[in-house]
């Protein structure tokens, strides 16, 4: 069958509670990737481990994945709370390098004592603030990007240029206790930028998230319920336009706890995926496995194919950056298209 109009957009988490060797996470990844879908997302808080645990670094693990991997989405979770913005978007830049243009990140917050306590520099705060400055921080993170125009590196041996100064900008933004001048250390990355996510499931992230987010999650309880996410989904809608959005440049994904036992309970979640998406109710889905080893496999030699087989998700990888996958377009740097209209 020939692939949808409108594609229904899958992603998956390979978050390993405790798992500190690399190698795990790349399996999940490849295998993600086997089953075409648009990108993986792994967790990460702030603050020290629990005693006798372990945690690992989202951004750098996904790194190690980048060169394992060919064309799936790479989405860690990034804290902005207690984070400087410059670190934020240098380091999400260069996943997109080393990935070749398949960098998102999830814009997360700190909420805890225990935290703040651990970082020193500020009290918690309520989620209004932490969600207002991560809006701020996306948006730095935005500038960042866009400091450095497309075709400012020359790199002419023969005459010793290796910047078009002119094509390099500064990015001034501010939030509560920092500031940002720029430009970046890191030259554009290749999606021009990469792809922003937010849970927006609880209110004070959904206005973050519907003025810098590119992908959505809407996560559902134990039950799954459709109505709930759908009106959830259109208050995003109503958001989105209010600030001149288009609610078609964003994608909203029902994010659903899933514990799959038997091919039949892989092909019931098909079911429930091809349901929600031919209704309108969501773009797609970012499933959250109980089970790291069992139900991602059993989403790819199960849920996927069914899926295939009924025409609703594609068999192939049409273009290389997440972007492409999610059928975004490119955004244009913004003192290119000043420069272009003045």
């Amino acid at each position: 069958m020939s692939a949808p109009i409108r594609p229904l957009h899958l992603a998956v988490s390979i978050d390993r509670p405790g798992v500190r060797d690399a190698e795990p996470y790349v399996r999940a990844a490849r295998l993600a990737e086997r089953g075409r879908l648009d990108f993986v997302t792994l967790g990460d808080t702030l603050g020290p481990p629990r005693r006798g645990a372990s945690r690992l670094d989202a951004l750098a693990v996904l790194a190690r994945v980048a060169p394992a991997t060919d064309r799936i989405g790479l989405v860690p979770t990034v804290t902005t709370t207690h984070t400087e913005p410059f670190r934020v978007a240098d380091a999400v830049a260069t996943l997109d390098w080393v990935s070749d243009g398949r960098a998102g990140w999830t814009a997360e917050v700190s909420a805890t004592e225990a935290e703040a306590r651990h970082f020193g520099r500020r009290a918690a705060a309520p989620a209004d603030a932490l969600w207002q400055e991560a809006a701020a921080v996306a948006d730095a993170a935005a500038r960042l990007w866009d400091s450095w125009e497309d075709g400012a590196e020359i790199r002419d041996a023969a005459t010793g240029r290796f910047l078009d100064r002119d094509k390099l900008h500064h990015a001034d933004a501010e939030g509560p206790g920092w500031t940002v001048h720029g430009p970046s250390a890191v030259p554009r990355p290749p999606q021009g930028r990469p792809v922003t996510a937010v849970d927006a499931t609880r209110l004070p992230a959904r206005a973050a998230a519907a003025r810098h987010a590119d992908v959505v999650y809407l996560r559902t309880g134990p039950t799954p319920s459709p109505g709930a996410v759908r009106a959830a989904r259109d208050d995003l809608h109503a958001r989105l336009r209010a600030l001149g959005r288009d609610p078609g440049r964003v994608v909203v994904l029902a994010s659903l706890s899933v514990a799959l036992y038997a091919a039949a309970d892989a092909v019931a979640l098909a079911d429930l995926a091809g349901s929600w998406w031919a209704d309108g109710v969501v773009d797609g889905f970012h499933f959250r496995p109980r089970d790291p080893d069992r139900d991602l496999a059993l989403l790819v030699d199960g849920t996927v194919p069914v899926l295939q087989h009924r025409g609703l998700l594609r068999s192939f990888y049409p273009g290389g950056t997440l972007r492409e996958h999610l059928c975004l377009p490119r955004p244009a740097n913004r003192h290119t298209t000043a420069r272009r209209t003045a």
